[in-house]
């Protein structure tokens, strides 16, 4: 018997910082990217442009299974290396990087960036960070787009959860903001972002973006590119997007991500499928995780709304992977997802980030030890992707 009705498909999305290897700051090269991968005849990345031109975002294959993802993330990876090379650049996957501005920056041409920018003002001009979303495929008859609804509202619980285990963005205009996400921060500045309230069926959730389009909350051009919620339904995909997460600096922690977004999916459906459902908590509630998570990522702790008792983040992981046991032979994860005691062990990204920049002097080295950070950042985005 199938595991689930729907395929459970995964596709990853990933946003890579251009960096000068001289500055360590930086760079903006995406046209120049852009033009050079169009020229290709096999082999394309098919990248895409993103609002500063600085940043390079590359897009998977349908993925049927995580190890195809982890595949496609090596290859993805190892292109734009390559390609980012042979022009005298470097790549790194950060959420923010270590010092550059965001007012230094030069803005993407196109008509999608300027209304943002019209619309957004200020707030658009700051957006100088980095993400990662995974797409969990449901199929597109109308009955799997209902059950999306129903499994987004019941997967709002355990997202920040694994924000905590993505965090990549400690550092803003080179200073320790004392945060593991500060991407986070930054991104819920716009509209429409953050974890959605739930919604009782696809038609409300379509009655609401309806209604945004109606009163002009979207302005002109796609409705669905202006809705930035952490976790949504993507029409145009047919997959519910996870966007909570900080992008990974690793293959292997960001393999783990999507292993367990898919994970998750794949448990709230088999508790369905046996009459039963995750609780659902309300919006305050799980916002008030998702601040635990961009505070203190791993390092905090957690409040179990069941029995109104904050846990240390380790205690709540492992119950985590016992909940999701029994999905995870079956989706061929159990590797991926149990990388998870990796990530707790060793820490995130920020951490090894905060423990780099403290090695080499910290605030009394200022400069050098955010160049330091960068270094590394490159490093560990390259470690893995020729094996």
């Amino acid at each position: 018997m199938s595991l689930t009705p729907p395929p459970l498909t995964l596709g990853i999305e990933e946003e890579y910082q251009i960096i000068d290897p001289e500055s360590r700051n930086l760079h903006s090269y995406i046209s120049e990217f852009l033009s050079q991968d169009e020229q290709r005849t096999h082999n394309r990345l098919n990248l895409k442009p993103e609002f500063m031109q600085s940043q390079v975002e590359v897009g998977s294959h349908i993925c049927r299974n995580i190890k195809e993802v982890r595949a496609e993330v090596k290859r993805l990876r190892r292109a734009t290396f390559e390609m980012a090379e042979a022009n005298g650049l470097e790549i790194a996957a950060a959420s923010t990087h270590p010092f550059a501005r965001w007012d230094e920056q030069s803005v993407t041409e196109g008509v999608r960036y300027k209304e943002l920018l019209d619309d957004m003002q200020g707030v658009a001009r700051r957006l100088l960070i980095f993400g990662m979303h995974v797409h969990v495929g449901f199929g597109p008859e109308k009955a799997q787009k209902d059950l999306m609804i129903e499994i987004m509202n019941q997967a709002r619980y355990f997202i920040p959860h694994i924000l905590a285990l993505s965090t990549s963005s400690p550092f803003w205009h080179g200073r320790n903001t004392g945060l593991k996400s500060y991407r986070s921060v930054i991104f819920e500045m716009l509209p429409r972002t953050g974890i959605p309230h739930s919604f009782t069926s696809y038609d409300e959730y379509k009655h609401y973006e309806e209604t945004m389009a109606k009163v002009g909350s979207f302005g002109k051009g796609d409705p669905i590119a202006k809705i930035w919620w952490d976790i949504r339904p993507h029409p145009r995909f047919d997959t519910l997007e996870f966007r909570i997460s900080d992008i990974c600096t690793t293959v292997d922690d960001a393999v783990c991500v999507a292993a367990t977004f898919q994970a998750v999916v794949a448990k709230l459906l088999k508790l369905r499928r046996q009459n039963m459902s995750w609780r659902q908590y309300r919006h305050m509630h799980i916002t008030e995780n998702k601040w635990r998570a961009v505070r203190y990522g791993i390092h905090g702790e957690m409040i179990d709304f069941g029995k109104q008792e904050s846990v240390p983040f380790h205690f709540l992981m492992e119950e985590l992977l016992e909940i999701l046991d029994d999905v995870l032979d079956e989706l061929g994860s159990r590797k991926e997802v149990e990388h998870i005691r990796t990530i707790l062990a060793h820490g995130t990204s920020a951490d090894r980030q905060l423990a780099v920049y403290h090695k080499h002097g910290g605030d009394d080295n200022g400069e050098k030890a955010l160049k330091a950070v960068v270094d590394h950042l490159v490093e560990e985005t390259k470690r893995g992707i020729y094996d």
